[in-house]
């Protein structure tokens, strides 16, 4: 998580010169060519079942792509403030679904750091670079929604996206290694996007691009398709869906450290109380607990 903060805040310039969705093209083609070996199946890996095949397409469908479409159009139709209070929820959506669906027990502690990050992430997001009244005023949604009520729940979708492809993760990471699993997830991500790809770089002069621009999307594509995804899921194998979900807090602390180190931004006082408490509930959920005395 603290790696994809850094990537998500130096890939800014990235959106600058690249359609978004050649961007996300390009990604997943640099990764899989990364990961080509990734693919081989392992002598000792049992045939993949048909559930197993539609866990992989779903964790890529839904963390990958559905993930990004509601999130770029949420934030377009939102403010930055009210979209990162929404993704503080994170954690909790995390929470239930492994619950309903992996049947993890949440004790109290691990409730708590649920919370503490909430309420970290969500106290961060009040001095992000915008106030609520940016908010486009043309606030006409379909159906008579208001714009930015529209955009507030494509939010919330992108976040039970992002909480399904920690719970989703954890039931592959049962029968697959990280690496397979990594590999064959960014291959359903080109495909899905590909047409939008061709489509965008259809049009897109490549030749504009500056050499340096290339080296950071090459980092970009291995740091978001490869390191993390494989980071991520081997960490998933030995621990619970449920405190996974409490370490997203380190992706919007990661990104605001990077941008005080090497973009000249400050660090408010709320912000850095913000992530004090986001990290006292990250300590708070993964700490052992007291090791019960043994029986009489």
């Amino acid at each position: 998580m603290s790696l994809v903060g850094s990537y998500v805040a130096l890939s800014k310039p990235l959106v600058l010169v690249f359609p978004v969705f050649l961007l996300a093209w390009l990604r997943f083609g640099i990764g899989g060519l990364a990961m080509w070996n990734w693919l081989r199946k392992p002598v000792d890996e049992p045939a993949l079942s048909r559930r197993t095949r539609g866990l992989l397409f779903l964790e890529s469908f839904l963390g990958n792509f559905l993930f990004s479409i509601f999130m770029l159009f949420g934030v377009s139709m939102t403010t930055a403030v009210a979209a990162g209070l929404v993704m503080s929820s994170i954690p909790a959506v995390v929470a239930v679904l492994s619950w309903f669906f992996l049947r993890e027990r949440i004790g109290w502690r691990g409730a708590a750091g649920i919370t503490c990050a909430a309420i970290g992430i969500g106290l961060f997001s009040l001095q992000k670079g915008d106030a609520v009244s940016a908010v486009v005023a043309d606030t006409s949604g379909p159906f008579g929604i208001s714009k930015a009520l529209l955009g507030n729940l494509l939010v919330f979708a992108a976040v039970v996206c992002e909480a399904s492809y920690v719970v989703i993760g954890k039931l592959l990471t049962e029968g697959l290694g990280p690496k397979r699993i990594s590999a064959i997830i960014n291959l359903w991500g080109f495909a899905l996007v590909t047409p939008f790809g061709l489509w965008a770089a259809w049009t897109f002069d490549f030749s504009t691009v500056a050499l340096p621009v290339w080296g950071l999307l090459v980092f970009y594509a291995l740091a978001a398709s490869v390191w993390t995804v494989w980071l991520w899921m081997t960490g998933l194998k030995s621990v619970p869906a449920s405190q996974a979900g409490v370490f997203t807090v380190m992706l919007p602390i990661s990104a605001a450290a990077i941008g005080v180190l090497f973009m000249g931004e400050r660090l408010s006082a709320l912000q850095a109380v913000a992530s004090g408490i986001a990290l006292f509930g990250l300590v708070l959920a993964t700490l052992p607990g007291r090791p019960q005395a043994p029986a009489r």
